[in-house]
């Protein structure tokens, strides 16, 4: 009897699964603005650049909520220059909240997967690929960028900022009026890593990044952890991932490098730090 001779496809190279694997799902950016008119165009252009080279199927999602600096009107030629079916705009009459923003952009998606992200340039969507390969690679529920780990880094922040940051301006309003260098103490630091730092005692969270926000979310997942957070402002970052772990839900992380914006001003600011405080115990005496 002839044998039967049984042929293999020759095994899938890693570049073929990365593009690959991505075409079974939908990618849908949830980007939140306030006066953004300058960056906008800018974070929208890479986007596109990155999804369309590395064949992902995506949309991107513009939540404006009421800018004044014309920001609406130049997400609306976004939208007629790379069509409807990539740019949606789904404006609000007035800032009403992070969390409202990506509840209100989640029922305009049609993706199964979310992306948030900051639209003032801080985060580079070359990252994305990485964090969608992170995410097939372990069947993570979440994949949150990391400044805090690997190469990942903070660039761009003047001493004003590192000093509001790290909340001195709460007890040394004095600080304020210092020059260009760096106090040694305060040199390497900033408000996101001394966050981090008090969470990671108190909470003991899990993640090496709580309060940034250029994260990946299986989409149910997402709705299901806004359903269960209640903290508004910059502390709503914090509390998904510390939701995320009394759910069970699990977290694979991707350094990246996070870059002050270029254009307008930062919103953070004195309340904040107040806020987060706030938030902060509120977690840990919650949780």
């Amino acid at each position: 009897m002839a044998s039967l001779e049984v042929r293999r496809s020759p095994p899938m190279s890693r570049r073929q699964l990365e593009v690959r694997s991505p075409r079974r799902d939908k990618y849908s950016v949830l980007l939140p603005t306030y006066n953004e008119r300058e960056n906008l165009p800018l974070i929208v252009w890479l986007l596109v650049k990155s999804f369309s080279e590395s064949g992902i199927n995506y949309e991107i999602i513009i939540i404006d909520d009421g800018s004044p600096d014309g920001t609406r009107d130049v997400a609306e030629q976004l939208e007629k220059i790379y069509g409807s079916d990539r740019i949606l705009l789904k404006p609000r009459e007035k800032k009403l909240g992070l969390g409202t923003a990506y509840i209100h952009g989640m029922k305009h998606a049609t993706g199964n997967y979310i992306i948030i992200m900051d639209a003032d340039l801080s985060h580079h969507p070359k990252f994305i690929p990485e964090f969608i390969r992170k995410q097939k690679e372990g069947n993570f529920d979440i994949v949150s960028g990391t400044r805090y780990k690997g190469n990942g880094g903070v660039y761009g922040w003047d001493l004003k900022r590192k000093i509001i940051s790290d909340g001195v301006l709460l007890c040394c309003p004095g600080w304020s009026l210092l020059g260009s260098s760096d106090p040694p103490i305060l040199a390497s630091w900033d408000y996101s890593r001394g966050a981090n730092f008090l969470t990671q005692i108190l909470l003991r969270p899990g993640a090496s990044d709580l309060t940034g926000s250029f994260r990946l979310y299986r989409k149910e997942v997402l709705e299901k952890l806004i359903e269960k957070c209640v903290s508004k402002g910059y502390v709503f970052q914090m509390e998904m991932i510390v939701r995320a772990r009394q759910l069970n839900y699990t977290i694979g992380e991707v350094p990246i490098s996070f870059v002050d914006r270029v254009y307008g001003e930062s919103k953070l600011g004195g309340n904040e730090i107040v806020s987060f405080l706030k938030g902060l115990l509120t977690l840990f005496a919650t949780t």
